[in-house]
């Protein structure tokens, strides 16, 4: 045995998947490297890379409704995109190990059809299907369906949470021995019966994830996820919210190791410190050009500001909270409390507003030579920060391969990464335990 393995043998293994980039607007669609966000080739392209690098999953966010803005489609992230499970069936048949993880609504889809198109997408993968289960607050997504309105938040994860229940039942409803059994759930969300049409699949349960970082989202993380995707820009936020979800799951009969937390980062590699800095300050200055700066502020202020320079000062006037200027987004509630944050950061620093944007709308990034990002994440992972990451790079499709080829055999050497995946489903490379029939 090597030193290296006899080191991995006790040392907390990094979790890492890769989110496809493209439906927010950190993607640098001008750098000449971008390429199509619908064309299957830039899906296939990181998801092999994802797999090259022995990652756990790859991840595709989703919108119900194309993001507007001041009544115009919000072009300066994606404009459409294929939908995600019929695209993860496709790269099914391009990989062999890697997890496949959609996003679908809970809010304005139905159990039996969601867990069939998960089901049926861990048999063809051969037992790697996730579900990312999101809901939605937003009357304008729900005119896109024939129901059309909107939960309240309290009631959208009540929603989510007898939906998820159902769908195990769903799933559970086919026993290992592969006989079909009539399935009834009559609750205050659902009511159905009859008989599931796709046999118990290979991982049992398709993986469940749950985005999201309020007090609502960590109690359903808690009570039914099996990852959670967050976001900390700290190694002490980190800390305190996984001592916080991790602690919520006595209650429900798991152990800590039954719910993985996995913020989403973003990563800048350089030769030197210096190099990697001064790229990040570059990618910062894409991703926020100057048109893109006055729209961040708008949706903070929720007011037409297209007269204000973006290397000028904040406005002088208050957000309006009423406002309907943007769509399609989660609602900012706090837009005053916002603003005043970005004014007094922005009056002690000196910072026009593209310079307040740019410090205030990071993701927790790590930058640095790739033996200083290994050791950045290896520490957030050995520190009881997360358990790992979903990296998010700002390139479509090409954003990972750095990484891969820089950063994953440094994480091998410390003994935190795999070297080659040791099974063949998501729940393996998870390490997830196998859910017991109910039947």
């Amino acid at each position: 045995m090597s030193a290296t393995e006899n080191t991995s043998a006790t040392k907390k293994q990094i979790h890492l998947a890769a989110h496809f980039p493209g439906v927010n607007n950190t993607t640098v669609w001008a750098d000449p490297r971008s390429r199509s966000q619908i064309d299957f080739s830039s899906f296939e392209h990181l998801a092999r890379t994802a797999e090259r690098g022995k990652f756990d999953f790859f991840f595709l966010a989703e919108g119900l409704r194309l993001r507007e803005h001041k009544g115009r489609i919000h072009d300066l992230d994606v404009v459409g995109r294929p939908e995600s499970i019929t695209l993860l069936n496709a790269l099914a048949a391009v990989t062999d190990r890697l997890g496949l993880a959609a996003t679908v609504n809970a809010t304005f889809n139905e159990p039996y059809e969601t867990a069939r198109r998960f089901a049926s997408l861990d048999h063809l993968s051969g037992g790697r299907a996730a579900w990312n289960v999101v809901t939605s607050p937003d009357a304008f997504t729900g005119e896109n369906f024939r129901r059309g309105g909107f939960l309240d938040r309290g009631d959208r994860y009540t929603r989510a949470s007898e939906f998820v229940a159902t769908a195990r039942e769903l799933w559970d409803s086919w026993g290992p021995d592969g006989v079909p059994r009539p399935f009834a759930h009559h609750g205050q969300q659902f009511s159905i019966e009859g008989k599931f049409g796709v046999p118990r699949s290979p991982q049992g349960h398709p993986v469940v994830i749950q985005a999201g970082d309020s007090g609502e989202g960590r109690e359903f993380a808690a009570s039914a996820a099996d990852v959670i995707f967050t976001r900390h820009g700290t190694l002490e936020a980190g800390r305190a919210f996984y001592a916080d979800v991790k602690g919520r799951l006595a209650q429900y009969g798991r152990e800590p190791d039954d719910l993985k937390i996995m913020p989403g980062v973003t990563f800048v590699l350089g030769d030197t410190a210096a190099e990697a800095q001064e790229k990040a300050a570059e990618i910062r200055h894409q991703q926020v050009s100057p048109q893109n700066a006055i729209l961040a502020l708008e949706q903070i202020w929720g007011r037409d500001l297209s007269a204000h320079d973006p290397d000028g000062p904040l406005p002088a006037i208050d957000p309006d909270p009423d406002s309907q200027l943007v769509q399609g987004r989660v609602k900012i509630t706090n837009a005053l409390e916002i603003a005043a944050k970005w004014r007094a950061l922005s009056e002690a620093k000196g910072l026009s507003i593209r310079q307040t944007v740019i410090e205030t709308t990071g993701r927790q990034s790590f930058i640095g030579t790739p033996d200083t990002v290994a050791a950045e994440l290896d520490a957030f992972v050995q520190g009881g920060a997360a358990d790992g990451f979903i990296l998010v790079p700002h390139l479509t499709p090409g954003g990972l391969d750095d990484f891969v080829d820089q950063v994953v055999p440094r994480l091998q050497e410390r003994g935190a990464f795999r070297t080659e995946y040791t099974g063949s489903t998501l729940r393996s490379h998870l390490g997830l335990r196998t859910p017991v029939w109910k039947g």
